[in-house]
């Protein structure tokens, strides 16, 4: 265990690293080490602390601070890019604390960290004036923190408030209120419904948006998708309307002509539906209109899924067009092992693929990707 090891020898330490990734362990604290390393690091750019949130159990244990984050940010004076993931013990203060001291601040993610609430967001917008990019998926946010934000006055372009539980006001407060989002990803909210996407078209604020995930927003109606993406669809290089059972081909093949610039697409739901889905149109169509598609994703029940003896033409004439297409995700099905056959033949073996060991995200456009990818 890390705190057992005696590092009282450990003299020298790399002093030009730009990217450091540390995996948390819930009960072995790192102070020991990284005590000996905070001289070395103060040249470092992107940070990563990966937490332990996809091996929590369901009953209630003792939560330790495995890493001291105070002690960390006053090491750290030049970090550009933050991303704390599922880390149990992260809250407002620890958000507080970088923002205090990082002023090069540029992308903070704290994705899956339950504990963060919002109540430092305030105060982290006026410090960190180079702040373009929030990732706060499956946090516990609090709608009336967000509400006491200046968004107006931020520089912010990229937001993910996934999964966030926030109400129908502050979402229509916070995006008729910030003037430069290119990336919004807010699925999972209830109070995400037609008034929120009315108001914000009104507002004028959608003109650089280019990525949009609304997966599982199950109060938002077809009509009102329908409007927003005849206006918007355009501009967009990702699209994600998945897990609405009320989404189907129908509207999908309505927006294709319009989704011109599209590289991300995702569709469907796993639930199985009362109709049925005729997947060569589809393919027809994004063949036609989508030729700059790099990832595409087809949620849908394989018995939901209705294809030909034809559909070789369909899939021959998608991977014809879309010459960029890196990842096709399928249900696994006769579907799945029909287009896996076909792009085989092809000599493109790695392209389409499973939904159980792969999943299409639009975070590939966040202008950070590159340093937000961790293994």
């Amino acid at each position: 265990a890390m705190q057992l090891h005696d590092f009282s020898e450990m003299q020298a330490f790399p002093t030009k690293l730009r990217y450091m990734c540390v995996c948390l362990s819930e009960v072995i604290f790192m102070e020991g080490f990284m005590r000996k390393i905070y001289n070395f690091i103060n040249g470092l750019e992107v940070l990563h602390l990966l937490g332990t949130y996809e091996k929590c159990e369901e009953e209630e244990e003792e939560i330790y601070e495995v890493i001291n984050v105070h002690k960390l940010k006053s090491a750290t004076p030049n970090l550009r890019v933050i991303n704390l993931y599922g880390i149990n013990f992260v809250d407002d203060s620890h958000i507080d604390a970088f923002s205090s001291n990082c002023i090069q601040l540029e992308c903070l993610a704290v994705n899956y960290c339950n504990k963060v609430t919002g109540s430092t967001l305030k105060t982290l917008m006026q410090r960190s004036k180079r702040l373009t990019c929030l990732l706060m998926n499956g946090t516990s946010l609090k709608s009336e923190y967000l509400l006491q934000v200046e968004w107006d006055k931020c520089a912010l372009q990229e937001l993910d408030i996934t999964a966030t539980d926030l109400s129908t006001e502050a979402l229509v407060d916070l995006l008729v209120r910030i003037p430069t989002l290119r990336f919004l990803s807010a699925g999972q909210n209830n109070g995400f419904n037609d008034s929120v996407l009315k108001a914000w078209m009104e507002s004028g604020n959608t003109k650089p948006l280019v990525a949009l995930n609304l997966d599982s927003s199950d109060n938002l109606s077809d009509e009102a998708l329908l409007k927003f993406l005849t206006r918007h669809g355009s501009q967009l290089h990702a699209l994600v309307l998945s897990g609405m059972t009320h989404i189907t081909d129908q509207l999908w093949m309505s927006v294709l002509p319009i989704l011109t610039n599209a590289r991300i697409l995702v569709m469907g739901t796993t639930e199985r539906l009362s109709v049925n889905i005729h997947v060569d149109q589809l393919m027809d169509a994004i063949a036609s209109y989508c030729s700059k598609l790099e990832r595409l994703e087809l949620k849908w029940d394989p018995e939901n899924l209705r294809f030909s003896d034809k559909s070789q033409k369909a899939i021959d004439l998608l991977r014809v067009k879309c010459l960029k297409l890196r990842c096709m995700v399928l249900s696994d099905g006769r579907y799945y092992e029909t287009v896996k056959a076909n792009f085989e033949r092809a000599d493109r073996t790695t392209v389409v693929r499973t939904t159980t060991c792969c999943q299409v995200s639009a975070y590939h456009l966040l202008s950070n990707y590159n340093d937000l990818v961790f293994n």
